[in-house]
Formats: C-alpha cells, sequence, structure tokens
C-alpha cells in the first residue's frame, strides 16, 4: 500500500500537518507591545522589566533577577560578577550552544572541555573532578536539552574547591531538581529568550542568583557600572549596556504565564515519544529512563541516538531526510563538540579526552521543543513516522547501493 512506503521513496507522509508555529502568540502578546509602545518608555526602565525580574527569579526561587540583553552576555556578566578573570580556568561541556564557552574566553579566561554522560549529555562530574587544576575558578554547568545536570554531586564539589558554579539554563526554563528549579544552586542561573527558546521575546536574557552582592556587581555591569541608588553619571565600575528593553519584557511576561502548561504539554508529548521509541532500538531517547531526581524536564529537545547498526548501517543524514519527509521536523543537532570550531585555533584552550560527546555529535537526532506541543493525535502521527522507517529503512540501503553501483 501507498500509505506504508516511504515517503521518501513516493509513499504518503505519515504527519500530513506541520508542527505547531513558534513563537506562539495571540492579542495578550500585541495588547502588551502596543501598551510599551503607547507609554513612551520603550527601554530597559519601563516597569514590565523589573515586573519580570521578579517573577521569572521567583518562579525559580532565586531572590534577584538582573534582565540582560541577550543570554550570552548574561554569561559573560556572569562570569565576571563571580570574579573570574583572565587566565582563570573555567570547566565547560563540549556539547552545547557555543555561547557557554564563548562567554568564558571573551572575559580572557580558559575554556576547558570535559566529556557529558552518555545519557542525559550533560557533564560529567567525574570528568569535571579529574580536569580540575589550581587555576580553576568555575563550572559552566549547563541543563542541556532542558534535563537538568547533576546536581547532587556539581553543588558540593564547587563548594569544596571554592568554585563558582554557573548554571546554563538557556534550555531549561522551569526545569526542576528534587522539586527545586535550577538556577538557583550556584552562584547564578542564567537564561536566554533567543527566538527558539521555550521563553522568547526574540532575543533577550536574565541572571537569577540568591547573592545580594553578586546581584548588584551583576546589575552595575549590566547598566553601564552604575550602581544602585546612586547618581546618573556616576559609574563606579566597568560595565556595560546589556539592558532588556520595555517590548521584551512585556512580551516575556505573557509568555511567562503559557510556560507552565507548555511544559506540561511537552513532557506529557515526550512521555509519549519515549514510551513507543522503546520497541525501536535503533532510536534511543537521552535520557533513556526517567531520573526521579528529575523533577521538572524543560525539554527544549527530545534529543536521540541513533543506532545505524540497527538499521543496515544506513547512515543517520538519509534516516533524518526520511523522517523529515515524513513530516517529522527533525534535525541532526551539533555537527561537532564546540573545541572544533575553528575560532578556538586563536585563542587559549584545554580539551579533555571527549569520546562520548564526539560519538554523540556523530549519533544525535533532535526533535525541536515547540513539535512537542502538538495534539495527542499529532504525536501519534510522529509515533507512527518513526515506525514506518524503522521498518521501511533497508529500502534506503537498497536505493542507494543501486544508485551507487550504476
Amino acid at each position: 500500500m501507498n500509505a506504508d512506503r516511504l515517503a521518501v521513496l513516493g509513499g504518503t507522509p505519515a504527519v500530513t500537518s506541520p508542527a505547531p508555529r513558534w513563537p506562539d502568540f495571540d492579542e495578550r502578546d500585541r495588547r502588551a507591545l502596543i501598551d510599551v509602545l503607547e507609554s513612551g518608555v520603550w527601554g530597559g526602565y519601563h516597569e514590565a522589566v523589573g515586573e519580570l525580574e521578579g517573577r521569572l527569579a521567583a518562579a525559580h526561587e532565586a531572590r534577584y533577577g538582573i534582565a540582560t540583553s541577550n543570554g550570552t552576555v548574561s554569561l559573560e556578566i556572569a562570569l565576571t560578577a563571580a570574579g573570574v578573570g583572565p587566565g582563570d580556568e573555567v570547566i565547560v561541556p563540549p556539547v552545547s550552544f557555543v555561547a557557554s564557552a564563548t562567554a568564558i574566553a571573551r572575559i580572557g579566561a580558559v575554556p576547558v572541555f570535559a566529556d557529558v554522560e552518555p545519557e542525559t549529555i550533560t557533564l560529567d562530574p567525574a570528568r569535571a573532578t579529574a580536569a580540575l587544576t589550581p587555576r580553576t575558578r568555575a563550572i559552566m554547568l549547563v541543563h542541556f536539552a532542558g534535563c537538568p545536570a547533576d546536581l547532587d554531586r556539581f553543588v558540593p564539589l564547587c563548594t569544596e574547591h571554592n568554585l563558582a558554579l554557573i548554571e546554563d539554563c538557556a534550555h531549561a526554563p522551569g526545569a526542576s531538581w528534587r522539586g527545586r528549579p535550577v538556577g538557583s544552586f550556584g552562584a547564578f542561573g542564567s537564561f536566554s529568550f533567543q527566538a527558539s527558546k521555550n521563553l522568547t521575546a526574540g532575543e533577550g536574557g536574565m541572571l537569577v542568583t540568591n547573592d545580594p552582592d553578586l546581584a548588584e556587581s551583576a546589575r552595575s555591569i549590566m547598566n553601564q557600572g552604575r550602581r544602585s541608588g546612586g547618581a546618573w553619571y556616576e559609574h563606579v565600575r566597568l560595565g556595560t549596556n546589556a539592558r532588556l528593553t520595555g517590548f521584551q519584557g512585556a512580551l516575556l511576561l505573557v509568555q511567562l504565564d503559557r510556560l507552565p502548561g507548555q511544559n506540561r504539554k511537552r513532557a506529557d508529548a515526550a512521555d509519549r515519544l519515549r514510551s513507543a521509541l522503546r520497541d525501536l532500538t535503533g532510536f534511543t531517547p537521552h535520557p533513556p529512563v526517567g531520573d526521579p531526581r528529575v523533577t521538572g524536564h524543560a525539554w527544549h529537545i527530545f534529543s536521540m541516538r541513533y543506532d545505524a547498526s540497527a538499521y543496515q548501517n544506513v547512515p543517520r543524514e538519509r534516516a533524518i531526510d526520511a523522517l523529515a519527509t515524513e513530516g517529522v521536523p527533525v534535525s541532526a543537532g551539533y555537527p561537532h563538540p564546540l573545541y572544533r570550531n575553528p575560532l578556538f585555533a586563536d585563542h587559549p584552550h584545554r580539551v579533555e579526552p571527549c569520546p562520548v560527546a564526539e560519538a554523540y555529535c556523530r549519533e544525535a537526532i533532535w526533535l525541536p521543543h515547540h513539535a512537542l506541543l502538538g495534539t495527542p493525535r499529532w504525536i501519534d502521527g510522529v509515533v507512527g513516522a518513526f515506525r514506518k522507517v524503522s521498518v521501511g529503512i533497508g529500502a534506503l540501503r537498497e536505493v542507494r547501493s543501486a544508485r551507487e553501483g550504476t
């Protein structure tokens, strides 16, 4: 039957409607933007920015929020405020967006890449411990794909060695560890509101912290070196302009209202997919089983390992092409670990052995978070597409072999 034939070979796609749009918006977002427009206060001093700082901090059990222009500069500010400087070493996982590492390099510190755990793809505590030297000053802990890293081990590790723990929560708004939201465990939690993120205003960022001195330092750096309560032209430290605008703040307040419900939908869809993929040995989700300490996974990415050996060694790229043609919005994710980017040829860094990260970048398949906002029926269509490709993937090898033989 045509429905059983792979769409890439001329069959009918399993998924016939697109994934939910992202960003999601409605009349509330329009009204929020118009309110700022009509207020005449468009910049970073609009009341919506302060309200957002308070609400996002409270949602992550932090006392202070510092809004920033993006999630890249927020990491640079966090490191600087925590006392990391030129020549200091900061341990960072090699599976993340490049900003997790370039923030370190841009303040003159040295990124030290340590491997990730195979199940969560977050920084491996044992590999991080092995990478410590007398020059280590901080750990950049990335809650990759929305899954909290092992905070039971990283918090005491940083305490023991007097290291600043910077939580990169760009993928993880609303995620939690043992019932406590991420971002509140270290010196700072850093969030991104870039267009692809679960909480977005197109661009923007936020730092949260429970330390009043760190909060004051970060706010001062963000706001041209001013101090709270100081004169407009009084600048007490070297800072920059990293303010979030009123438009972004107002938009994010509306988006923040939606986040808990969206995260519940993502979690339900992820559970549905994980259950279905247990029968397909070639597609293994990350993490493959639930960790009870992870009490909230933000599912920014539904990440899977593709095992080509389970499918007659059909390359990952052909499996991705087959799934995409079935209507599933999948991608290959990061093409290589961060340290393989050419930019690091010009910046001091150190690379510990990272075989897990290397394998992950060769084998990963990603489904974006907004796809998990689809209806249960739409998610069932995605499951059907995976099953269809799993059964028919051998035909891809036959077609390829025939083409290569001509």
